[in-house]
């Protein structure tokens, strides 16, 4: 692995889960924004990994496999990331599992749009297919884009996530996957979970309750929008005590996002550490 001044980013979406680019895409922009070292972390999938691998070879970046997942704790949303040596994310308890999660989140996206419907708006599902990718989770996201394009954009952003908010009208949390089980799942498949964007979990009183489950990682290094060197501060010293090890990145989902490919500062001791874990040969 590279030394020095290495652009890092380890969370990154793309078309295969609610990411707006393709993989190839994704892959072009974070070379020509000189990030060296990157992790596809699609929801519930990791259909993008191998075209990702493969493309890596021409632009000189090296590829870490992830996901994040979706979970639940004590009635609450919480998303965990999971990294995977190159042939951990082929398991096939991992690969079957994950087709389910796709198939039972895409259920629940459909009962939110019901739910807007109810609520008097006239968005179409097949509004929302032509959005998502027809093999991944069609999630909130895919649906807060295609209510957007629906209302020819007279509804602001911050309108459209109120309505996917506790108490909106198409709030409906995805508590089908324990956030035991899938740490349980990633570990038997060979990799690591670590606990994603822990400054948006609701209730910061879990934070370490969850840490304190089994020894995982923390992303600490994150494109939090407001206040976010005190988050980074604060994780950073609750990470010394609790977690296995540091991660961090951009959560990129699209060029129109808050936060592009490489732009979070993530130490290069971040990549190093999951590496070394994951006993990849990067």
């Amino acid at each position: 692995m590279e030394v020095g001044h290495t652009q890092i980013d380890l969370h990154i979406h793309t078309r295969e889960s609610d990411g707006s680019l393709l993989v190839k895409d994704v892959i072009r922009e974070a070379f020509e924004r000189e990030v060296r070292i990157l992790a596809l972390t699609d929801h519930e999938t990791t259909n993008g990994v191998q075209e990702a691998i493969a493309l890596s070879r021409e632009y000189n970046i090296k590829i870490i496999p992830g996901v994040e997942l979706v979970t639940a704790y004590k009635g609450q949303e919480v998303h965990l990331l999971g990294y995977f040596n190159f042939a951990g994310f082929l398991h096939s308890d991992l690969q079957s599992r994950l087709k389910e999660l796709r198939e039972q989140r895409t259920a629940l996206a459909y009962d939110m749009v019901k739910r807007l419907q109810r609520d008097g708006y006239t968005l179409k599902w097949s509004e929302v297919e032509r959005i998502a990718n027809p093999e991944g989770a069609v999630s909130k996201s895919h649906i807060m884009r295609a209510l957007h394009d629906h209302e020819n954009g007279t509804i602001q952003w911050p309108s459209i996530a109120k309505l996917f908010q506790p108490y909106g009208v198409a709030y409906l949390p995805f508590l089908e996957h324990s956030f035991e089980e899938a740490v349980q799942l990633i570990y038997a498949c060979g990799g690591v979970p670590v606990l994603a964007h822990p400054g948006l979990i609701g209730n910061q009183e879990l934070v370490g309750e969850l840490l304190s489950y089994r020894p995982i990682g923390l992303e600490v290094y994150y494109g939090y929008w407001d206040q976010r060197e005190t988050l980074i501060d604060h994780y950073e010293k609750l990470a010394k005590s609790k977690a296995l090890f540091t991660t961090g990145g951009s959560d990129f989902h699209g060029l129109n996002g808050p936060v592009t490919i490489g732009e979070v500062d993530v130490p290069l001791s971040c990549a190093q550490d999951l590496v070394s874990y994951l006993k990849l040969d990067l």
